[in-house]
């Protein structure tokens, strides 16, 4: 059963800065988000993007001692007396996880692994702490070392793959960073920890990745190596950034159902992998 409160993923709380609840189909629950990347600042510029970067930033500089008070104060409240989840069953509102995503890039933070030590000190057991991440800074020195910390305390990485080719990863993602070093980055972290492939698939002007397009992303998964689980999803809100001086609402739209599951069968059948589907409405995910 897909809920109202499923749709509303906004990143702000009451009158927190950096961490906010939402809940999350991905996650199966309550995912307690921590923005570290408040000023907006990131390594990709994805097409599908849906922070609104022609609003100026509020707050410009992550600051670690006041997210821990808030994530303290979130993981101490019942959110079935707060709107939105005060209508959501009360099997729904277990809190699963909590995330650094937000607004950009997160190991883009210059003290990940002092983020990552706060955590860790702060979740309850049976919480993970995921990751949501381009990829792009996971050979960072103080990544790794943040990395490692998760590793000791039930963490997940959660790695953006959309592409298959690096034009098409260039199309969509918008970015200086090569394709190969976020396919090394990727893989080299597969190699000792969980990861989980999220990959968006959109069509532009009406028209989807071409059946070519797919067959390369499906041997960049088989090339990886290790994956517990992907993620194909398409988009289910507006997007905010702008391509060419125009709003990339205009002419990015979801996949179909029926399309995005095309996907998703090629995905299992080629790779062998588990991989779960999300679609534009949003609907259940469907696990086969």
């Amino acid at each position: 059963m897909i809920l109202d409160a499923h749709r509303q993923h906004s990143r702000h709380w009451e009158n927190f800065q950096y961490a906010y609840p939402v809940l999350s189909r991905r996650s199966h629950g309550i995912s307690i988000g921590l923005n570290v990347n408040p000023d907006k600042v990131c390594n990709f510029d994805c097409i599908y993007c849906q922070v609104d970067r022609t609003v100026p930033a509020t707050v410009l500089k992550f600051d670690l001692a006041a997210a821990e008070r808030e994530l303290r104060a979130l993981l101490a409240t019942d959110f079935s007396q707060h709107a939105p989840f005060d209508t959501v069953p009360k099997a729904q509102l277990r809190i699963n996880d909590i995330a650094l995503s937000g607004d950009a890039e997160p190991t883009t933070l210059p003290e990940f692994s002092k983020a990552m030590e706060m955590i860790a000190r702060v979740k309850p057991p049976g919480v993970k702490i995921v990751l949501i991440t381009d990829a792009g800074g996971l050979d960072r020195v103080d990544v790794k070392r943040g990395l490692e910390i998760m590793d000791a305390h039930d963490g997940e990485v959660w790695a953006k793959l959309d592409a298959g080719t690096e034009e098409y990863f260039q199309l969509i993602n918008r970015t200086k960073i090569p394709f190969a070093r976020i396919l090394k980055n990727i893989t080299l972290t597969a190699q000792t920890r969980p990861v989980i492939i999220q990959s968006l698939f959109l069509k532009i002007h009406g028209v989807g990745p071409a059946d070519e397009e797919i067959s390369a992303y499906c041997e960049r998964l088989r090339a990886i190596g290790r994956i517990k689980l992907v993620q194909v999803y398409t988009v289910a809100r507006n997007a905010m950034t702008i391509v060419e001086g125009i709003p990339a609402s205009q002419f990015v739209t979801p996949l179909a159902d029926g399309e995005l599951d095309a996907i998703a069968d090629r995905v299992r059948q080629t790779t062998g992998f588990p991989v779960e589907s999300f679609y534009g409405a949003p609907a259940l995910p469907s696990s086969k």
